[in-house]
């Protein structure tokens, strides 16, 4: 199996190919975060395959579709206010606040010059629909307070899947009021009483409340951040990406079996023009 650079991208995202073209708008949308986080000195990272992609590729994985980057639970609050105020119109913030049934605890960056269908189909409720980033805010706290908000946050997962076969883009279920009754009690009663818990706790990991992934970040992993390349560009990482990789995934230098990829988008179109 051949995995030199130059085989990979001819394999999985060559220039112009759909794959290539999603990767360079996730790109334009990182890049205008950045911006926005410097102009308001609000700190965040690259995470996740994002972060392995940074260290192993000096940019995406070669069939990687998503972006994620991570900040503390403060820098995400001021993010969240700034940038409806300062999002070109080519893309928008999806959060809890903009849209009133999406039910994720951590926000999106949208492109509204592309329409995508992602496999899972909890898009299929959304006001936005176009390529995204993900933005995780993350807690200092106990790994018990971390499954206790994914487990309260669970219910709302199985709703939908139960409802996703077969449905279209803009398919309401006829359970969408538990999912929008369940995520507001979680985020104005759950919550502020697990985040009263996480001030009072030593705990040395990060989690995100009500986010379906419980593998930890070290702060002393995290800070001071420095910056690595990513596609051309110097991005925020962890101080030591190497102990902050392996801690999540183990020999992330260690490529995958590629003949058992998977994807999350379903369908992607561009258009030439933003929506109105």
């Amino acid at each position: 199996m051949d995995c030199s650079p130059l085989s990979l991208r001819q394999r999985f995202n060559p220039d112009g190919s759909l794959l290539r073209r999603q990767q360079m708008r996730m790109l334009e949308i990182l890049i205008e975060v950045d911006r926005i986080c410097k102009k308001h000195n609000i700190q965040y990272w690259l995470s996740s395959g994002t972060l392995i992609g940074a260290a192993r590729h000096k940019g995406f994985i070669p069939w990687d579709d998503d972006l994620d980057i991570e900040m503390l639970w403060p820098d995400y609050k001021r993010l969240m206010k700034v940038l409806p105020k300062e999002l070109p119109p080519t893309m928008a913030l999806q959060s809890l606040e903009t849209d009133p049934n999406y039910f994720f605890f951590y926000a999106k960056v949208r492109d509204r010059r592309s329409h995508l269908e992602e496999i899972n189909r909890y898009d299929r409720v959304w006001r936005e629909q176009g390529i995204y980033i993900d933005i995780f805010p993350f807690y200092k706290q106990p790994l018990w307070i971390h499954m206790l908000s994914e487990h309260a946050q669970g219910h709302v997962y199985k709703i939908m899947n139960r409802g996703a076969k077969g449905k279209k883009q803009g398919d309401d279920t006829p359970e969408m009021w538990k999912v929008r009754l369940i995520t507001r009690f979680n985020r104005f009663i759950l919550h502020p009483i697990l985040r009263f818990f996480c001030r009072l706790s030593n705990a040395r990991e990060t989690y995100g409340l009500g986010i379906p992934y419980h593998d930890p970040r070290h702060m002393e992993d995290t800070f001071p951040l420095t910056e690595a390349e990513f596609e051309g560009h110097l991005f925020p990482v962890p101080k030591d990406m190497h102990a902050a990789l392996t801690l999540k995934y183990g020999d992330y230098m260690r490529m995958p079996d590629i003949d058992k990829i998977n994807l999350h988008v379903g369908k992607l179109d561009f258009y030439d023009e933003g929506k109105g």
